[in-house]
């Protein structure tokens, strides 16, 4: 087992949950996504992305835009701010994507921002592509870790930007105990309650606790090819923005 553990550091590959299984799970919750977002986060998710938006905003003038991982397309929405010529927002749910399209349409953004059916570790695009390889939450669910971030890196034209919005976990006390039963206890019993899905909401929590965070991730992006990477923790450390740059 230890000698498994070496191997998979070694390999630089942080493993999660198939990707099978986790395209069905998001298909499941799709519905309550946003609305289990806005309540678990009491609306912080919100204002993270505009600081994360603001942050590409002060380093790059984006004219093509990839977001990965998009889910309901919020982050795209958001990014809309910095005056791209085109966003592209790729997932692997089908269900989430529906209903990001459907928001899409209703903003009058349809000729701005695409919405694709697409896999993070093997991203449909030629090198070179893209100003900007964002994702807000999504990282943490991708299959292999340092294959997502090595394909965002390969999309982006030299000097193109690299921003990863995450949970994080806080070292300090008391919000380190507050935040730790807040995610084992609480999260999973409001998500059971207004998704009906207990696994989906067992395995955010987790998915969380055993993601690679501070500088562990400035480490990953490191491996990944990026440079000038940096952190800006948010909310006492529950979250932080992670960016970098294409050489």
């Amino acid at each position: 087992m230890a000698r498994n553990r070496k191997m998979m550091q070694e390999n630089n590959q942080i493993r999660r949950s198939p990707r099978h299984e986790v395209e069905a799970m998001f298909d499941s919750i799709s519905p309550h996504y946003d609305l289990l977002n806005r309540v678990l986060s009491v609306g912080t998710d919100r204002r993270w992305r505009r600081r994360a938006i603001s942050l590409i905003g002060r380093h790059v003038a984006p004219v093509r835009i990839l977001d990965v991982a998009t889910g309901t397309g919020d982050l795209a929405i958001a990014a809309m701010k910095l005056g791209p010529e085109k966003i592209t927002g790729i997932d692997i749910s089908s269900e989430m994507l529906a209903i990001g399209r459907r928001k899409v349409e209703r903003l009058g953004l349809v000729d701005r921002i695409e919405l694709l059916r697409g896999d993070s570790l093997s991203i449909d695009f030629g090198d070179g592509t893209f100003d900007v390889a964002m994702s807000a939450f999504g990282v943490r669910n991708f299959e292999e870790t340092v294959t997502g971030l090595r394909e965002m890196h390969r999309v982006l034209r030299p000097g193109g930007m690299v921003m990863v919005l995450e949970f994080s976990k806080p070292s300090w006390f008391p919000m380190k105990q507050i935040y730790g039963f807040y995610f084992r206890r609480i999260l999973p019993r409001i998500g059971r309650s207004v998704s009906g899905d207990a696994g989906a909401y067992s395995y955010l929590p987790e998915s969380v606790i055993t993601f690679p965070d501070n500088e562990a991730f400035l480490e990953l992006l490191l491996k990944a090819g990026f440079e000038s990477v940096s952190q800006k923790r948010l909310t006492g450390g529950i979250a932080s923005i992670y960016y970098g740059f294409r050489a």
